[in-house]
């Protein structure tokens, strides 16, 4: 697991639920190792918006990370993007959606490396 740099986002993740925490912990990795991929994804920035882990590129849009009410863990983009939109035109039916916000999850093996990776790569670099 990658280390925390700093210790007000370590604790946002101890005061999620267990199995919460699991899932978002596995997106944190992919967001970082897909920002690795890309240069202009760099430096990435980790930080905490409304209370929930949050990553942003220079160039992209802002990715948070947290619980839902309708499932165990979510990974939200921004509402007014086309992210969701093109990401669902893409994976059409493959995940459960939150309208143009969020991607549901309720378990960690639900997280597809190539395919929830391709829409963090879009947010990082939403703005190029």
């Amino acid at each position: 697991m990658r280390p925390f740099e700093d210790p007000a986002i370590s604790a946002a993740f101890d005061a999620l639920p267990q199995d919460t925490r699991t899932g978002v912990l596995k997106l944190r990795e992919l967001i970082f190792e897909t920002a690795q991929e890309l240069p202009k994804a760099l430096p990435l920035q980790e930080a905490l918006r409304w209370g929930q882990p949050a990553y942003l590129a220079p160039k992209g849009s802002t990715i948070r990370l947290g619980g839902h009410k309708s499932a165990r863990f979510a990974l939200f983009v921004h509402c007014q993007s086309r992210l969701m939109c093109e990401f669902t035109s893409a994976f059409p039916g493959e995940d459960r959606i939150d309208g143009n916000r969020a991607i549901l999850f309720d378990s960690p093996d639900q997280i597809d490396e190539t395919r929830h990776g391709w829409l963090i790569a879009r947010a990082l670099t939403y703005h190029l």
